[in-house]
């Protein structure tokens, strides 16, 4: 079945097990009433604020760093740190002509060359060993002249995984790149083939590329480096670097819209940026919908376990113009319009769980919920 065909049966299934998941509610959830939760923010998220200000000065400062263990600058410019397995080639002037000798940088980061036996050069430039090796052979040679050049860079790799172009005529598409010096995230993505747009399904979702680093994530917007000029998401890339490039999701940012509604579905956060707008879009209520409990389930991504259940009086936005229970939308969020009063929250969210599972996470929720191609319910802990 075509990806488009498996879209629209995913999107069709999920509308009628919401109905078989919520016809049974009959109980009352409170939640967290909207004009409360607004109340109680302003600490939370200056918090965020504060986060958020920390982890872009994390990417920012690796965005300009002038030193790696790929690389260092010298007078301004890069310079490769040579390591094991790379390749070298020793140039030795002898008058008029010149004598090659290549070597490759042993495990324990040494080579032997000419009268030297056992000489580091890995975490040193081709220049620095050039001195090196000059020092070293001025006790068997009057005035050595050599020269050394980098010909393999083996020792330093990163990992590019995730939607990139693949050529038939070069090297390219997501796999294991060696790095040659100072090389940035958009230079790695160049070099690999770039990221795949124009096709109908699998583009790449360029404002989340993941680089992994020392066990930690960064989500940085390559459409801002690409487009904007922002240098400082362009991070600068180190050994061991994992890069994703995610795939597009279909809808990109988006908003759930389930219950007592004229058309349940998924909708863009940009057309349904507040409850209002939510409900409009997906036509309104229905005759039997309790409006004055509509729940917003926030976080469930993020912590499956405690999402955060608001409530807000639909009624009062319609009737009296009362903006603060218009609570703003964040992407991921799910809008529940009940057709009765909801009474408990832990029995809510239990109810619930399912659904969001099969919204949120289709692979996950066939393993959990289905044996031999018969749906079976989770227990409860």
């Amino acid at each position: 079945m075509q990806n488009g065909g498996v879209r629209r049966l995913m999107l069709v299934g999920y509308i009628f097990l919401s109905f078989f998941l919520f016809s049974s509610c009959t109980f009352e959830a409170k939640g967290i009433p909207v004009k409360d939760f607004k109340k109680e923010t302003p600490a939370v998220e200056q918090e965020s604020r504060v986060a958020a200000e920390e982890y872009q000065k994390e990417i920012e400062a690796m965005s300009r760093v002038t030193e790696n263990s790929v690389f260092t600058e010298k007078e301004g410019a890069p310079d490769y740190k040579i390591g094991p397995g790379d390749i070298l080639t020793i140039k030795m002037m002898e008058g008029q002509d010149s004598k090659e000798y290549e070597t490759v940088v042993r495990p324990d980061g040494r080579i032997s060359y000419s009268f030297i036996d056992d000489i580091l050069v890995s975490g040193y430039t081709a220049g620095e060993v050039d001195e090196r090796l000059s020092v070293a052979l001025k006790k068997y040679i009057k005035h050595p002249r050599i020269e050394v050049i980098v010909k393999g860079y083996n020792s330093k790799t990163v990992l590019l995984i995730g939607q990139i172009n693949q050529y038939d005529q070069r090297v390219s598409g997501p796999g294991q790149y060696n790095l040659k010096g100072k090389t940035t995230l958009l230079d790695l993505i160049s070099r690999a083939g770039g990221a795949v747009t124009g096709q109908e399904f699998g583009n790449a979702d360029l404002r989340r590329v993941e680089v992994m680093r020392g066990g930690r994530s960064y989500t940085v917007s390559l459409y801002d480096v690409m487009f904007k000029g922002r240098s400082d998401q362009n991070i600068i890339l180190d050994d061991g670097d994992i890069v994703t490039v995610p795939e597009l999701p279909t809808y990109g940012e988006r908003v759930y819209v389930l219950g007592e509604v004229a058309s349940q579905g998924i909708y863009r956060l940009k057309d349904a940026h507040d409850l209002l707008a939510a409900l409009s879009i997906a036509g309104g209520t229905t005759r039997i919908a309790v409006d004055s409990d509509v729940k917003i389930i926030r976080g469930y991504l993020e912590n499956p376990d405690k999402p955060i259940i608001l409530s807000a009086n639909y009624n009062q936005i319609l009737k009296r113009g009362d903006v603060d229970q218009n609570i703003t939308l964040k992407d991921g969020d799910v809008v529940y319009v009940p057709r009765t009063v909801i009474g408990d929250i832990n029995e809510f969210i239990a109810n619930t769980v399912p659904l969001l599972d099969y919204l949120l996470y289709p692979g996950e929720y066939r393993d959990a919920y289905f044996d031999d191609k018969h749906l079976r319910f989770r227990k409860l802990k």
